[in-house]
């Protein structure tokens, strides 16, 4: 059944407002909002509001869409922008969700020429100017420093200047250089970890997929600087400080001056 808040995105006739007991469950699943303070999770709430009023929701391959997987994935894809405002989606707007995972084709032209056509599955893809599109088994599986829905609206946020390759627009008086510096170096350092953790039959800290090219690498840490920041923060500190500038938040100061002890 399609609640109210779903009947109201169809008719766009006032603005969306999430009913307290929805955003109570929702939040409560979601660990890393409780960090927030009282003023942040109200901003945040309010910030997802206006996500719902803008963005349109579509549910393909069985998933039947209700008011708390629209709540949930605006929660999280609002994370990020908290400090920095809705005008950082505001160039697509719609959001397509499976019940899992999904196929993907795609096409590639080797070296030589060639094109080689395949399919791919994955749990989320961020098209440049077009739609989001989300797992919801994999949203509903948040927390320890895996969140899709972070790391494809982190892609958006890369996208707003052209492809995602890890340089979003960055904000005045941080340097472009400066940041490619920070991000290609800690790059550089998580592929050689995950060289020597594949080598040694280990695990990386992180999701080894950032290793993939410089633009998952951002999506990647963005899911651990919103998840595990004191990880990040103690795995690579020039590259948290530069997130934290980016998002203007810290989230590592969220936690608590005994638990970032313990962690470093």
């Amino acid at each position: 059944m399609i609640g109210k808040l779903l009947g109201w995105l169809r008719n766009r006739r006032e603005p969306a407002r999430i009913p307290e007991a929805l955003w109570l469950d929702v939040s409560s699943q979601l660990p890393f909002i409780s960090c927030l303070d009282s003023d942040e999770r109200l901003r945040l709430r309010r910030l997802a509001e206006e996500f719902l009023t803008e963005k349109e929701f579509t549910a393909v391959a069985g998933l039947e869409l209700n008011d708390a997987i629209c709540v949930s994935i605006a929660v999280q894809g609002c994370l990020p922008i908290l400090n920095l405002g809705l005008g950082h989606y505001r160039d697509w707007v719609g959001i397509i969700i499976y019940a899992d995972q999904f196929i993907i084709p795609r096409c590639i032209e080797d070296e030589f020429g060639v094109v080689h056509e395949y399919r791919e599955l994955a749990s989320g893809e961020a098209w440049d100017g077009g739609p989001l599109l989300i797992s919801w088994r994999d949203a509903q599986m948040a927390g320890d420093g895996y969140n899709v829905v972070i790391h494809e609206f982190a892609h958006k946020l890369d996208m707003r200047n052209g492809e995602a390759d890890g340089m979003p627009p960055l904000p005045p008086g941080m340097p472009a250089a400066e940041w490619q510096q920070v991000l290609l170096a800690s790059y550089d350092a998580f592929c050689a970890a995950v060289d020597r953790a594949d080598g040694g039959g280990e695990e990386t800290a992180f999701d080894p997929y950032a290793a993939e090219n410089p633009g998952e690498f951002f999506a990647v840490m963005s899911e651990a600087f919103f998840e595990m920041p004191l990880r990040l923060r103690a795995e690579f500190p020039d590259l948290y400080a530069n997130l934290a500038r980016f998002y203007r938040q810290d989230p590592a100061s969220r936690i608590g001056p005994s638990a970032s002890a313990a962690a470093d």
